[in-house]
C-alpha cells in the first residue's frame, strides 16, 4: 500500500455507446433537465403565491417539487458534461459530494413521502379532527424533520466508504457516483462498512415502507366503508397521485438497493439508476399536476393573469 500511488479523481465509463448515440442522449437529457425544471419550479412559485393552497398537503408537495430541482441538479448536469467529454472526470471529492447528496436527497424524499401518507391517511380517516392533527405547525416541523433526518441518515456510512484506500483504477462504469462502483474500486474490502451501508439502506427501506402499507391499509378500510360512490371515488383521487410516485420511486431504489449480493448487470444497473434519477422526477409534477384540479385551476388563472 505504500508504494501505490493514490487516486485524486475518477473517470466515469457512463454509457457505452457511440458519438452519434451520445450526441442524441445529451439532447434527451438536456429536455428532461429543463422540462424537469420548469415543471418542479412551477409547482413551487404556483402554490407559493395561491393562498388558497396554503393548506399541509400543498406545502408538503412543494417541498417535494423543491427537492426535485437539486436531485437533477445534482446528477444531470455532470451527465451533460460527460457527454461531450472524451475523458469523463470527476475530482475525488466532487465525486464523494455527489454520491453524498444522491442518498440524503434521497433519503429527504423517502421522508416525505412518508409524511405525504400520512397526511393523506388523517384527511381522510380522520376527517374531522384533521386540521387539529395536522395543523400548519405540526406540517412544518415534520417537514423540517424530514429534511434535517435525510441529511443526517447517510452521513456516517458514507464518511466510512470516502475513507477506505482507493489506488486504482479509477475508472467507474456508471454515470455517476454510487455505493456499489466505488466500494468495487477500493485496493480494501472492509466488511463493517459495507453491512453499516447495507443496514442503514435496508431499515430505511423497510420503515418508510412499511409504514406507508399500514397507512394505505387504513385508507383503503375507510374508503371502503364510505356510503357515496362518489365519495368514494374522491377520496381516492386525492391519493392516487402519491400513490404512482412512491410505487415508481420506492420500487426502482429497493430494486436497486435491496438486492441479494452478486453479480449484476451493469447495464440494467444503469437503467434502473435513470428511472429514480432522470424519470421520476420528470414525471412526479406531472403526475401531480395533471391528477389535480385545484393545481390546474390556479396554473389556469396564474396563467390568464398573466
Amino acid at each position: 500500500m505504500d508504494n501505490q500511488s493514490t487516486v485524486t479523481s475518477f473517470i466515469f465509463e457512463g454509457f457505452s455507446v457511440t458519438r452519434q448515440v451520445q450526441s442524441t442522449l445529451f439532447f434527451l437529457f438536456l429536455m428532461d433537465y429543463l422540462l424537469t425544471l420548469a415543471g418542479n419550479v412551477a409547482i413551487v412559485i404556483i402554490i407559493r403565491v395561491n393562498i388558497h393552497l396554503h393548506t399541509p398537503m400543498y406545502f408538503l408537495l412543494s417541498n417535494l417539487s423543491f427537492l426535485e430541482i437539486w436531485y437533477t441538479t445534482n446528477i444531470i448536469p455532470n451527465m451533460l458534461v460527460c457527454l461531450l467529454q472524451e475523458i469523463k472526470r470527476i475530482s475525488f471529492t466532487g465525486c464523494f459530494f455527489q454520491f453524498y447528496f444522491l442518498f440524503s436527497l434521497g433519503t429527504t424524499e423517502y421522508f416525505l413521502l412518508t409524511v405525504m401518507g400520512y397526511d393523506r391517511c388523517l384527511a381522510i380517516c380522520k376527517p374531522l379532527h384533521y386540521h387539529k392533527l395536522m395543523s400548519n405547525r405540526v406540517c412544518q416541523l415534520l417537514t423540517v424533520s424530514c429534511w434535517v433526518a435525510g441529511f443526517l441518515w447517510f452521513l456516517a456510512p458514507i464518511t466510512l466508504i470516502s475513507q477506505l484506500p482507493f489506488c486504482g483504477p479509477n475508472i467507474i462504469n456508471h454515470f455517476l457516483c454510487d455505493r456499489g462502483p466505488l466500494m468495487a474500486l477500493s485496493c480494501k474490502r472492509d466488511f463493517i462498512t459495507e453491512m453499516n451501508f447495507f443496514i442503514f439502506t435496508t431499515v430505511l427501506n423497510l420503515v418508510a415502507f412499511l409504514f406507508i402499507l399500514v397507512t394505505y391499509m387504513f385508507i383503503i378500510y375507510t374508503i371502503v366503508r364510505m356510503p357515496s360512490a362518489a365519495g368514494r371515488q374522491k377520496a381516492f383521487s386525492t391519493c392516487a397521485s402519491h400513490l404512482i410516485v412512491v410505487s415508481l420511486f420506492f420500487g426502482s431504489v429497493m430494486f436497486m438497493y435491496m438486492r441479494p449480493a452478486g453479480k449484476h448487470s451493469l447495464s440494467q444497473d444503469k437503467v434502473v439508476a435513470l428511472l429514480y434519477t432522470v424519470v421520476t422526477p420528470l414525471l412526479n409534477p406531472l403526475i401531480y399536476t395533471l391528477r389535480n384540479k385545484e393545481v390546474k385551476e390556479a396554473l389556469s388563472k396564474m396563467i390568464f393573469k398573466q
